[in-house]
Order: structure tokens, then C-alpha cells, then sequence
């Protein structure tokens, strides 16, 4: 006997095609209509509200008098809540925000009621390959999505071909460290059972083709249909409609059901013959339409301040303010709390991707800023706090100006390189005298000339420049604020080996040596050489690179390539007649613009003739609806410039080449590129991803179709074989394509810009063409064998995170002049969080194996250590210092003093 498993759920967009507050007010009808039914109605029997808690808060913003009815509903498992907080895009945001995600989903589910404990991905647009070890690192057996494995046309629609991953909407679901779960694919979506009909006649025919569609796919007699779709209302007539179909299905039982029931009938009843499918699933085994893919590439601005505001909580924020709570200072775990949900607010999956209306961007850019606010408070407090304690007594002189100041790393490995950091070296306050003689005096006060030693006295290679006179101000936390008139240098200095998770102090010094002229990293004929690498600047602005490690050379690294774009912000489509446009015959303005002993920088410009817009065809195709994959539309033929600056910066002790791309766009309807022709002959790349450095094939499934075959990075890509590869790390540019007929040439997206939002009908988005002045950033890291390739992976994450500094009195202190939290020895293995959890408050540090192999973490720590669950509740197992991270492992540990 069949069952019919009926499960009421609204796929509830946050933000989309309406904005946020006009979706908000739809919500808040739709819940009370949802509370009303189920107070009404005992054959109603449950609702599965999406997947993502925060729909809980969004209502009670309102409708504060309804929580007590909410909950007791949630209590009864008359509401399914969970696991997550939002339903994110996966591969946008980061690996710590979709731990943080379902962190905090878990928190607010348990606050009214159990954890829906269903891993939900109804709309993800691919999914990641590590969501099975996610899953069951917190405790969840099943998966349940609904791309990335069987192909779906326009409206989702299933097709027929022998592609298939899977012959059942019911199979497993492995990560390559071997976690599986089972996993249900909405094989005719999330809305195969929308608005049931009460009319027999109706009901008769509805059911006729539902029941036969979803018996296609099922490997069991347990058919499941999800009652709802994309900000469905309530079905308030179902328990209705459910009795009408019993009566014309005697010999199926039709049940409103749940996922909790769903599922533990399947297990009764599974197939011995289900597939079993491994890693990413991100619809590689289609025509290639409808990957949705080049959502990385929509509004590049959302992404990119949605990097550093990752960046700056992950990577600096936790970081700092752990260790200034090893030290003494309380953690701001309501802070963290706060600055997570304001920037998972902006990780729901129309809106990260940025195929919304413009209103919803608008206000996805105020909460970004918002975020980063929070975040710098929160560095701020804890570097204070730290550098009130640093001892520097070792920089006193007898009558002699010293200025001592740290350098921080916060990332989880040593690091050298090149570090810029403003000081104020006096300053005088508003206090003290009339604020037109203070700022009098401040000019007049002449600064003596320094040098930068280190704790030691050793000189350290430097460059000190006279800022400005500017206007600052003390928050004193037990007096009125304190506005001063300060004097400041920027300092540009050369660092070795600043400790991981620490930092080291240096003091600006007087001297008198007059400064001698400095050797040169620049060569004849525009040439860099470091002691890793000669680089040549070609005549058309790209890079011919000398990897001295190797013996390799690469050439052409830095072609920009623009072409046409009349898709829209979900898919890219280059009109079929269109040739792109690019620098490879072009003759660039080459200029050094910083030659000192320890960097390069030289700035390289080009100006592309291109069409300002395409041609009118276009309005009318989109007004008429017609599928981007039809348009006939074209470019224009009115040409306008289109200037690109870029500055290289060499550094004499860093492998990273880095790059800082400008330019200001009023072009409509296009889409620019950087390349970088690796010539390395190989079928795979490597693409960073979440908790994981996927192994992809460069070359798509025979059923391809689609021209471009973009897809997803984090920090950065590579390709190599086993001598040599190349790695280009990114700051927010998630869009690549690995250009496998043109000599595997990486392609980076750095602008994408269109008119319409796309979908299902017509949406307007002028916003989505990124007009106006933007920068993107990119680095060039070049490799030799396995253990090289891990370094540069180091180097590419390292590049993510900005360095810290401070200035500070020559002073008595509890901290010592150099520091380091955390030692260890971890060459495949990535440290991922250092923080303290909100369960127990316990120091928690996460890592991850990017090796296809065992790899061995070592740690130098007193601590008792703990494996233990993702949400940091439950200890696993203790462990040693060294352990062995099975492949593509992700360990989360428990430090106790």
C-alpha cells in the first residue's frame, strides 16, 4: 500500500522580487494565518516553516503579543523549526558562517520548542560536498534538497535523459571523509503538492498525475508531496481536501505528514539498490543552463563586502577577542551574537547571490556596513586591552623620543611580508588651550627623524611618511569624550615571522643617519626579481613571471577580456555573435610607481574601446519574456573607453604577487574578466570551497551545453600537475572559470553587469550594472610539488586577512613583547575558528584537512583537549596534541586549562 506523505511547508524567500519589508508584512499575515488554522483546525495537523528560524523573529518584530501561541505550537511539534537560521547560499558564504548558521538555528529553535533535526536545502543553488560531515557532526542524519543531482528546466521541471546521478529521489549522500547520510531530492520540487484540489473532479485528475509522477522517482511505497512553493499562503481547506482524496484513493493513505514520519517510514522501506553520491552536487550532469552558477558574479560589490565582513569576524574580531579573554577580558559573546544574525541577514540565497530587486541590495549594503561596524568595536576593545598589558620597557631611551607600536597577526600561521600602519606620534588636546592655538601649535611642532627597530634594536628595512595633521578624539569609558589634534607618520616597514594567532612589538626611534640611497628590486627592461621569482612586465600589461623554484616561466598572466552580457543576474549569456574584447594586442602605460629594497609596485593602465550598451533588441526581448538562451540581441555599436588601472606590489620576502584592479564603469549589459594562461596540461583544478579544496574536472559532463562553465571559489583557485601549479587567490570575486580548450587558462570574473533580475518574470534591476568606480583585488602565487602547493594555499588564506597595529606608551606590562597563543605544526591542515562557544564558554579552535590523505596537526598547548561535536556542545572523545585528521576531516576542539 502507497502512503502519501503530505508535508505543508511556504519555501519563504526573506527578500527577493519584492523588498524585504513588503515580503516582511506578507509574513506576518501568512503566520497568523497559520496560527489560526492550527488553533482551528485538529486535522491540520503540522507545518514545516522552512528550514530557517529566523522567520520566528521576523514575525515577532510585529507580533510580540503571539509568542506564547507560536511556542506552545513549536512545543507540540505542530511546527517544525530548524536547523538553520537562514537557508544560505552555500557556496557564497563562508565555511564558519554556515557552521554559525546552523549554530544559531539550533539556539533560537530550542528556545520554543526541538530542533527540526533535517538537514533542508530546498532551494540551495548547488550544494556543498562537506554537508553530509556537517550534518552529522551535529547530529543529522538526512538531507533534503532540491538541485545538483538531477537536471531541472525553467520552472524546475525534471527531464528525461541517462544522466542521472540517481534513478530514485531517495539515495545517500557521502563527503569524502566517508560521513553519509541519506538524502531526498525533491525530484519534482518543493511544490509537487501545492493547493490540493476539495472538488472530487478535480482531485481526481490532480491526483491522478501527482501520484504517477512522484511513484516515478520513489524507491519506496512512501510518496512524498510538499504542500506549498515560494511565499505560499496557507492551505486552510487541506484537511479537506486530504479527506476528498482518501475517498478517491481508497488503497493510498493519504497522511499530512512530516519530515520526522517521512523518514522513518523510508528507513522501513529503502531500496537495496540506492545510489550513493560523493562531494559537491552542482548539476555538472546537465545542459549547464540552469546551474545558476553565475549568481557568484552578480553584484561583485555585495560579495565583496561580504568577504571582509567574514574576514573581520572570523579571522580578526574572534580571534583578538579569544585571546584578550585567555588574558582576563570578558568574551562579547552577546556582540558576536549580535553581528552574526545582522550578517547572516544578508546569506539567504537570493539575496547573497544578488538576484534581487534593487531595493533589497540597498539595504543588504547598510547592513554590511553595520556588520563591519560592530566588528572594528570589537577589535578595537580587544587590541586596547591587549596592548594596555604589553610590556615595553625595552624601548625606553634616556631622552629620547620613542614610539613603540604592534604588529598582530591573526591569522593561524606565521607570516612575513610588507605591513602599512598610520601612528599618531603626538597630539594635543582641545583641553589644553584654545582650539585655535593647539591646532597652531600642532603645525608648528616639528617631528624628529625616525628609524623602526624591533625589541632587539635591530634595524628593520622601513619607510616613514609625515601625514597630515588630523582630528581624533578619546571615548573615555568614565569621563566626557576627549578631542585632541594629533600628529602622524605612516609607516611602511619590512616583517619576518610575526607569530600566528600573536603579534611583535617595534618602536619608530630618533636618529640621526641620514638615510642611504637603497637597492632595487627592479632590473632593466621593466623587470622585478625577489629571491622567489623574476617578473616582466610585457608591453601589453600582462606578466611574464620566472618561478626560480621551478625553473617554470608563465607568460600572459593579467589579459583583461570584456564581452557582452544579455542574460541576467542568475545566468550569463554572451550574445552569439559577439567576439570578446581584450589586451592581449594592446599596448599598456607601464609606470613604477614605489621602488624601495622590499617591494615594487608598479601600476599598469589599458583603455579597451567597448560598446556602451547592448542594442535596443534587448528591452523589447525582455519586455516580451523571451529566455535568455533565445535573444538575438547584440552589443551596440557606440564604442566609449573603458579604462583599467591595476598596481602590482612585489615584496622582496613574499611569494604573493598582489594586484589592485580600478576602474570606473558606464558601460551597460558586459561582463570583464582577468586571465591567466597556465599552460599546465591537467583535466583538473582546485577550487577552494567550503571546509574543503574540491578537486574538479575542468572539462564538463557530454550533456553540456552551455558555453560557460563558471563556477565557484572562495579564496582562491589552482591548477597544477605534479611539478608545478599555480594558485590565484581572490578578496571577494567568487566567480571563476578554468578555460580547459585555451591552454587551462584560469578566468577571473571581476564585474558582471545586467538589467534584469531574471526568473519568472520581469524585474527590472539598473543597480545590477555595477556602474560607477570599483577596485577589486587579486594575487598571483606560483608553486612547485605537494608540499609547496599546501604553502601557497597558506599564502592564498594568509591574503584574506588584513594585519593589525597599534600604537602604545613605553610601559610596564603583564604580556611580554612578543606573543603567540597558539603553536602548532599543521602543513595540510587548516585552522578555521579560534573562538570561545556560547554553550559553554569553553576556547574552541576548529580545523579541516585539505589533503586527499591522513595529515597530522600538532599542537604545543597545556590545555586538555577535547574532540568535540560542530555545535560545540558535546565532548566527543579527549585527545592528545598530535592527531591524525582522516581526509578532508574537520575537527573541532575543546581547550581546557
Amino acid at each position: 500500500m502507497k502512503t502519501a506523505h503530505i508535508i505543508s511547508h511556504s519555501h519563504w524567500d526573506r527578500e527577493w522580487y519584492l523588498p524585504y519589508e513588503k515580503h516582511h508584512m506578507l509574513l506576518i499575515e501568512f503566520m497568523d494565518t497559520l496560527i489560526n488554522t492550527l488553533e482551528t483546525d485538529p486535522d491540520y495537523k503540522s507545518f514545516h516553516l522552512d528550514g530557517q528560524t529566523l522567520l520566528i523573529e521576523d514575525y515577532l518584530q510585529v507580533r510580540p503579543e503571539n509568542k506564547e501561541r507560536l511556542k506552545k505550537l513549536i512545543e507540540a511539534k505542530r511546527i517544525h523549526v530548524g536547523p538553520w537560521f537562514i537557508l544560505q547560499d552555500e557556496f557564497l558564504t563562508s565555511s564558519e558562517a554556515n557552521i554559525r548558521n546552523l549554530q544559531m538555528g539550533h539556539d533560537l529553535a530550542r528556545e520554543y520548542g526541538e530542533v527540526c533535526k533535517v538537514g533542508y536545502f530546498p532551494d540551495s543553488f548547488g550544494n556543498m560536498g562537506q554537508a553530509p560531515q556537517i550534518l552529522k557532526k551535529a547530529g543529522i542524519e538526512t538531507a533534503v534538497f532540491g538541485r545538483g543531482v538531477k537536471p531541472t528546466g525553467f520552472n524546475n521541471e525534471v527531464s528525461d535523459n541517462d544522466a542521472y546521478e540517481s534513478p530514485y529521489s531517495e539515495m545517500y549522500w557521502e563527503s569524502e571523509d566517508g560521513s553519509k547520510v541519506l538524502a531526498i531530492l525533491f525530484a519534482n520540487w518543493y511544490s509537487n503538492g501545492l493547493e490540493v484540489p476539495v472538488d472530487k473532479e478535480e482531485a481526481k485528475k490532480y491526483w491522478e498525475k501527482k501520484l504517477a509522477d512522484a511513484t516515478k522517482y520513489a524507491s519506496t511505497p512512501h510518496l512524498l508531496f510538499m504542500n506549498g512553493c515560494d511565499h505560499q499562503p496557507v492551505q486552510t481547506d487541506l484537511s479537506q481536501a486530504i479527506k476528498t482524496a482518501q475517498e478517491l484513493y481508497p488503497d493510498v493513505e493519504f497522511k499530512h505528514s512530516n519530515f520526522e514520519e517521512y523518514i522513518e517510514a523510508l528507513h522501513e522501506k529503502l531500496a537495496d539498490d540506492m545510489t550513493t553520491i560523493t562531494g559537491e552536487l552542482r548539476s555538472q550532469q546537465t545542459d549547464g543552463w540552469y546551474t545558476l552558477a553565475n549568481t557568484a558574479s552578480a553584484r561583485i560589490y555585495i560579495k565583496q563586502m561580504n568577504a571582509k565582513c567574514q574576514m573581520m569576524l572570523e579571522k580578526m574580531a574572534e580571534p583578538l577577542a579569544t585571546i584578550a579573554h585567555k588574558e582576563g577580558k570578558p568574551y562579547p559573546h552577546h556582540l558576536f551574537k549580535y553581528a552574526w544574525k545582522l550578517l547572516m541577514e544578508n546569506h539567504p540565497h537570493d539575496s547573497i547571490c544578488g538576484c534581487s530587486v534593487d531595493e533589497v541590495h540597498r539595504e543588504m549594503v547598510t547592513r554590511f556596513e553595520k556588520v563591519q561596524s560592530v566588528a572594528k568595536h570589537i577589535i578595537d576593545e580587544s587590541m586596547d586591552y591587549l596592548v594596555s598589558q604589553i610590556n615595553t620597557m625595552a624601548f625606553k631611551k634616556e631622552n629620547q623620543e620613542v614610539k613603540p607600536f604592534v604588529i598582530a597577526n591573526t591569522s593561524g600561521w606565521n607570516r612575513s611580508g610588507v605591513v602599512e600602519t598610520e601612528l599618531e606620534v603626538a597630539k594635543m588636546y582641545f583641553s589644553e588651550g584654545p582650539v585655535v592655538e593647539v591646532v597652531k601649535q600642532m603645525h608648528e611642532r616639528q617631528l624628529p627623524t625616525y628609524e623602526v627597530v624591533d625589541v632587539h634594536g635591530n634595524k628593520i628595512p622601513a619607510t616613514i611618511e609625515v601625514l597630515p595633521n588630523a582630528f581624533n578624539y578619546d571615548l573615555p569609558k568614565d569621563r566626557f569624550r576627549q578631542p585632541y589634534i594629533a600628529k602622524r607618520v605612516k609607516v611602511t616597514l619590512e616583517v619576518q615571522e610575526i607569530p600566528a594567532f600573536g603579534y611583535e612589538s617595534f618602536a619608530l626611534v630618533e636618529t640621526k643617519e641620514v638615510k642611504e640611497g637603497e637597492s632595487s628590486l627592479i632590473q632593466e627592461n621593466l623587470t622585478v626579481e625577489t629571491p622567489f621569482m623574476t617578473v616582466h612586465f610585457n608591453e601589453n600589461g600582462s606578466l611574464r613571471i620566472f618561478d626560480k623554484a621551478t625553473e617554470k616561466t608563465y607568460d600572459n598572466f593579467g589579459i583583461f577580456e570584456d564581452c557582452g552580457d544579455i542574460g541576467n543576474e542568475y545566468i550569463h549569456f554572451m550574445p552569439k555573435d559577439d567576439t570578446p574584447i581584450t589586451t592581449r594586442e594592446s599596448v599598456a602605460n607601464i609606470e613604477v610607481v614605489e621602488d624601495q629594497s622590499y617591494r615594487t609596485v608598479v601600476k599598469v593602465s589599458h583603455t579597451l574601446m567597448i560598446p556602451s550598451k547592448a542594442n535596443e533588441i534587448l528591452d523589447q526581448e525582455i519586455q516580451d519574456l523571451v529566455e535568455f538562451k533565445y535573444r538575438k540581441a547584440s552589443r551596440g555599436e557606440e564604442l566609449i573607453p573603458f579604462e583599467i588601472e591595476t598596481l602590482y606590489t612585489i615584496e622582496r620576502q613574499n611569494r604573493v604577487i598582489k594586484a589592485v584592479t580600478k576602474f570606473n564603469n558606464q558601460a551597460l549589459d558586459h561582463r570583464l574578466r582577468v586571465l591567466f594562461e597556465t599552460n599546465i596540461d591537467t583535466p583538473y583544478h582546485y577550487a577552494d570551497s567550503i571546509f574543503e579544496v574540491a578537486k574538479r574536472e575542468t572539462f564538463p559532463h557530454a550533456v553540456w551545453e552551455n558555453p560557460c562553465n563558471a563556477q565557484h571559489q572562495q579564496a582562491f583557485i589552482n591548477v597544477h600537475d605534479e611539478t608545478a601549479g599555480v594558485t590565484i587567490a581572490n578578496k571577494g570575486l567568487n566567480e571563476y572559470e578554468v578555460l580547459g580548450q585555451q591552454s587551462n587558462t584560469i578566468a577571473v570574473t571581476l564585474h558582471r553587469g545586467v538589467r534584469e533580475l531574471g526568473d519568472w518574470g520581469v524585474f527590472l534591476t539598473p543597480d545590477a550594472q555595477c556602474l560607477g568606480e570599483h577596485e577589486v583585488e587579486f594575487a598571483i602565487i606560483l608553486h612547485g610539488d605537494a608540499k609547496s602547493r599546501y604553502q601557497s594555499y597558506t599564502e592564498a588564506y594568509q591574503y584574506q586577512v588584513d594585519w593589525l597595529s597599534a600604537g602604545l606608551p613605553v610601559q610596564e606590562g603583564a604580556l611580554s613583547s612578543t606573543y603567540q597563543f597558539l603553536k602548532g605544526e599543521y602543513l595540510e591542515v587548516v585552522p578555521s575558528a579560534l573562538k570561545v562557544s556560547t554553550s559553554n564558554n569553553e576556547l574552541i579552535t576548529r580545523w579541516y584537512n585539505v589533503s586527499n590523505e591522513e595529515a597530522m596537526l600538532k599542537l604545543e598547548t597545556e590545555d586538555t583537549l577535547y574532540k568535540t561535536d560542530l555545535l560545540e556542545e558535546e565532548h566527543l572523545e579527549k585527545t592528545t596534541s598530535e592527531m591524525k585528521l582522516h581526509k578532508k576531516e574537520i575537527l573541532t576542539l575543546a581547550h581546557l586549562s
